[in-house]
């Protein structure tokens, strides 16, 4: 379904958006006029064309390889990351996903991003590891989020909600990704870090330079300035590295690796690698969804309607959002063995993209209408945006309590959250999000 905001005349610049072509020799094509998909020939599909996500369109390249092509090979000469396998239906993301014994996720055979990692300047991170060495370091810092210490976040949650909602402008257009979005995960992150609530945004900067490092706009100086950027990060994290190792310990997610049993070594790279996995983690998903949120009620009023008569259904429909969306729309993992999945052989060595946001959407998995948001759907819950199996979020409850109380918060003061205008994307095949949306607040 297209985006039907009525469109206002207001003065709200999108954002600036610089070509790609001018400035990167790659198999992308910002700004093309995509050709539908189904003109396409399958053997020249490349869903991982950044162009597909900034325009939105990805979803109709998924029903087709779903039907036609569920485990498609995408030949290096036509996609720019190298050759890779997709992964669209629900059943098959599942197999790979729990099979960490044939398909790895180590950094040492490329990580969990499509692509080619940048050589000299590995990032190892838990996440890109397989066990043994991934389960303890993993369990380090999960206590960070753990029941304990969500009951304790979620009064401060509140109170940061109620604040940035009473500070927003009601009856003018204002950008939701910007103050409101943005704003609260950003805040969320530097108490996860124990760090300044003045560098709070440079942690939203650091996840986007992470993810963005062909973006012109992000990084116009290219692959030099993002190592830049992120030795920048490391820089200051060492700072809290260092203040937080000769104090006790703390519930924090630096003094958590920096006591820790199996991180306390680390070497400066792998430590900014999980640096990295933790600011993303907790920035990119939870930001995004609060946007899919605002923009779901927008193009399915009658859902909204149903939340505001029935206010016990913002679980579920936080669930559903997250379905809907899939804030991080791949994994990838390769092949260490030969397996056969869905009649194709992936050979060792192969490069496997399992693409959530198209499991999300299966029609064989979900019994409703999967391109839909219908909030008291009843397998909300079964969603694999988190991923599953023993790289499960290790954030995903917290990111679920954001997002409840934003909208518990949102429905006690507004009648309405009206999107203005369809909001501009990530052009980002991993990070499936926003970058700006104008919306209008309504008062009761």
């Amino acid at each position: 379904m297209a985006d039907t905001a009525h469109k206002f005349d207001y003065d709200l610049e999108r954002p600036h958006v610089t070509p790609y072509e001018k400035l990167f020799d790659t198999a992308f094509q910002f700004g093309a006029d995509l050709p539908d998909p189904a003109d396409i020939d399958l053997e020249h599909f490349n869903i991982a064309d950044r162009e597909i996500w900034r325009q939105d369109k990805f979803h109709q390249y998924f029903a087709r390889m779903r039907k036609e092509a569920p485990v498609h090979w995408c030949p290096p000469e036509n996609s720019g990351v190298g050759g890779f396998w997709s992964l669209t239906k629900y059943k098959d993301i599942m197999e790979v996903d729990i099979n960490w014994k044939d398909f790895s996720s180590s950094w040492e055979h490329g990580g969990i991003v499509l692509g080619q990692p940048t050589e000299g300047f590995e990032l190892p991170m838990f996440i890109a590891m397989d066990p043994p060495k991934h389960d303890v370091q993993r369990k380090t810092v999960q206590g960070a989020v753990g029941p304990a210490m969500l009951k304790k976040f979620e009064p401060l949650i509140r109170e940061r909600t109620q604040k940035v909602l009473d500070d927003l402008p009601v009856g003018e257009a204002f950008d939701w990704v910007d103050r409101v979005s943005i704003e609260l995960t950003a805040m969320m992150l530097a108490t996860l870090f124990g760090v300044d609530q003045k560098d709070r945004r440079k942690l939203t900067h650091w996840s986007d330079i992470t993810t963005g490092r062909e973006n012109p706009d992000l990084c116009p100086g290219g692959e030099e300035q993002w190592k830049q950027e992120l030795l920048e990060c490391l820089a200051f994290f060492t700072e809290h590295w260092n203040d937080r190792i000769n104090k006790e310990p703390v519930m924090d997610l630096i003094s958590m690796l920096a006591h820790g049993e199996n991180t306390r070594n680390m070497e400066p790279m792998e430590y900014l690698g999980n640096v990295i996995l933790l600011i993303v983690g907790g920035n990119d998903t939870t930001r995004n969804s609060m946007s899919a949120s605002v923009r779901a009620m927008n193009l399915w009023p009658d859902q909204f309607e149903k939340l505001k008569a029935n206010q016990d259904l913002i679980p579920n429909m936080v669930s559903e959002v997250i379905r809907w969306q899939t804030p991080l729309a791949h994994m990838r993992r390769t092949a260490v063995n030969d397996v056969e999945i869905g009649g194709k052989l992936i050979k060792k060595g192969d490069m496997v993209g399992m693409w959530y946001a198209s499991g999300n959407r299966d029609e064989d998995f979900w019994d409703e209408d999967p391109n839909r948001v219908i909030i008291d759907r009843k397998q909300a819950r079964n969603h694999i945006s988190f991923g599953f199996g023993i790289h499960r979020c290790v954030g995903n409850r917290l990111g679920e309590m954001q997002l409840r109380v934003l909208w518990e918060e949102l429905l006690a003061r507004f009648d309405r959250i009206e999107m203005l205008d369809a909001p501009s994307r990530t052009a980002n095949s991993f990070v499936n999000g926003y970058t700006w949306m104008p919306v209008m607040l309504h008062p009761k």
